[in-house]
Order: C-alpha cells, then structure tokens, then sequence
C-alpha cells in the first residue's frame, strides 16, 4: 500500500470520526433543548396552576387514552362540579363519504361573571369535547362549503390525539359568541375502509362554560366554596398580598382547646363571616362564586347505505303499483260482473 493510499485512507476515518462527532452533538444539543422544554412546561403548571383557561388541555394530559370513563361520565366532570344542561344536534342518518354539522349548544345567562385566576370579575369561556364514531372525523377545509364555513367561524378543532381524529376538542372560546359550537364532520365510507360498517352508532358530547371548581392536581380553583377546617371562634382576618400582587386572606379560627387553625381563602370568594364569629367545622367561609358547569348528552347516529335507501324507495314504489293494479282490478271485475247482470 503506497504512502498517498494511507493518506487517502486517514483522510477519509477521519471525515467520518468528524461527521459522527458532529451528529452525537446535534443529539445531544435536541435532547437537551427537549428536556429544558418539557423542564419550563411542567415548572408553569406549578408556578401558576390557576391559569386553567385551557380546560380541554387539561382531560389530554390527564386521561390521555380517553375522555369518558367507563361509567360513561366524562372527565371534564371531574374538575367542573356544577352540572348544567347541554345540548347536541345530529342527524337521523348520513350516507357514506358526506359532510354534515353536529351542533352543541351551551346555553347560560351572558350577563353572569366568573371570578378569574387573580379574583377579578371576566366573562365566562366555553369549550366542548364531541366523540363521534370510529372513522367520523372533522371534514378537511376542501370539503366544507362556504355557507358551512360562515356558520363554523373562526373556531379551532383539535382532535384528542394523533390516533384518535373521531374525538375532537373546541375551546376555550368566549362563550357570548359561542353558545352553538358548529362541528363539520366528515363520514366514512365502508366501501374503502373495511373496519367501518353501515348501522347505528352512538355520539357523546360534553359542553363546559366558565372555570372548574378542582385542578388535575386535586387543589381547589378560586372560583371555589371555602368552609372552615375547624370549630370555634374566629379571632383574626387577615388580608395579605404577594410581590406578584395576588391577594389572599387568612382566617384564625381558636377552637375550645388546642393551637389556631388558619384556613387560606384566595382573591375571588367573598367572606360571609367576620371577626368574632362563631364556626363549626364545615360552614361556609365564603359564597360560592361559580357560574358555570359541565353537562353532557348522548346521541345516535345511523351511517346508511344508499343502495339500501335505493331498495326501500323502489319496494314502497312496487307496493303502491301493486295496491293501484288491485283496486283497477277489482273495478274492472265489478264492471263485468254487472254486465253480466244486465245480461
């Protein structure tokens, strides 16, 4: 082997140690930047826990393989306390490969305030979780018509996950605008997808309005009753203020016997006790300044197949023919039999 084929040789193994040098950077400097990002997001849950605007956010992270339980309550229950009514319009039937509007509807008073994360008063978001049948999916932008388009607004639809489009989460949306929430929804076509069958199916809906009463963590919101931890008489309000300027008051209670209990009441209830007051473990401290809740409803849906609605309207069309031809039948041996009377 000449001494330039050495060279060559040399050359070469260390290109290669320079591009794998290179690349185990770039792996590493990803992994990092990704461990800082999933560092600041969860460093956020925790520092502010009471920004839950983003209420559906909050069933992902927390029930990510489904949001309906096997009793069939949704999750969004779980945080939202307050039961409301909610309503879904679907459908009778829809024949396969067409587009259609689910409509929820969330009704509540538009002139109700609910208390924000700080204690102020703000008006009350919406959000709504929509589960359709397996292969129902919301209709690409190509298939939706400009009327429908109009009646959907500027409305986001995140499905609940990569692998499961059929569910589909809307919100939080400033509920004065949103009251009927406009799903385009797109159904399957059996005969390009083998796992999708004609028949009934059911559809579940959750509609919420305004902020939840617990966090995923099982901590109490603002937006909360607060009750008194222990029995006796309160001696001391006290209100305080921390240097990002949210307020929270503390309540001495002195029970019979025994150290002061001090039960933390955050900005937005408002005290219905004062000092001096006689409590019993479990009064209300404070009002209970929730406006909103969660309710959901079931319905159905019958994916149907055209041929069968061809052979229902060409057997109703035969059954009539065949009722006309008896009564003309009947006529015209009525018409003979009185001939031959006459005969």
């Amino acid at each position: 082997m000449t001494n330039s084929m050495i060279v060559l040789i040399e050359m070469r193994n260390a290109s290669v140690k320079a591009r794998l040098t290179r690349s185990a950077r770039a792996i590493v400097k990803t992994l990092l930047i990704a461990i800082a990002t999933v560092t600041f997001y969860f460093s956020c849950d925790l520092a502010l826990p009471q920004s839950a605007a983003a209420y559906p956010f909050w069933a992902q992270q927390t029930y990510p393989e489904t949001p309906r339980e096997p009793t069939g309550r949704i999750v969004c229950a779980n945080c939202h306390l307050a039961a409301k009514p909610t309503e879904v319009e679907v459908p009778q039937s829809v024949l396969p490969d067409t587009v259609f509007k689910a409509v929820v509807k969330i009704p509540y008073d538009t002139s109700a305030q609910q208390v924000g994360a700080d204690g102020s008063k703000v008006g009350l978001n919406v959000g709504a979780v929509l589960m359709l049948p397996e292969g129902f999916k919301i209709a690409p932008p190509e298939r939706i018509s400009e009327e429908l388009q109009e009646e959907i607004g500027d409305t986001y639809f995140q499905p609940y996950s990569e692998d499961k489009e059929n569910i589909v989460i809307v919100g939080p949306l400033p509920g004065e605008q949103y009251q009927e929430i406009v799903f385009p929804v797109l159904s399957p076509n059996p005969a390009t997808d083998k796992n999708i069958h004609f028949g009934k199916y059911s559809v579940h809906v959750g509609g919420n309005r305004g902020r939840g009463q617990v966090y995923p963590t099982g901590e109490k919101s603002n937006n909360n009753l607060y009750n008194a931890s222990a029995t006796g008489t309160i001696t001391k309000i006290t209100k305080e203020e921390d240097e990002d300027g949210n307020v929270k008051y503390l309540v001495n209670i002195q029970p019979e016997s025994g150290d002061v209990v001090v039960d933390t009441v955050p900005a937005g209830p408002e005290l219905i006790v004062s000092e001096g007051q006689a409590v019993k473990a479990g009064d209300a401290l404070t009002n209970n300044p929730n406006v909103g809740g969660f309710g959901q409803r079931d319905a159905e849906i019958v994916l149907q197949d055209a041929g069968r609605v061809k052979g229902l309207i060409a057997f109703i069309a035969l059954v009539m023919l065949a009722q006309v031809m008896l009564v003309l039948k009947k006529k015209q041996v009525e018409r003979v039999q009185a001939a031959e009377m006459n005969f």
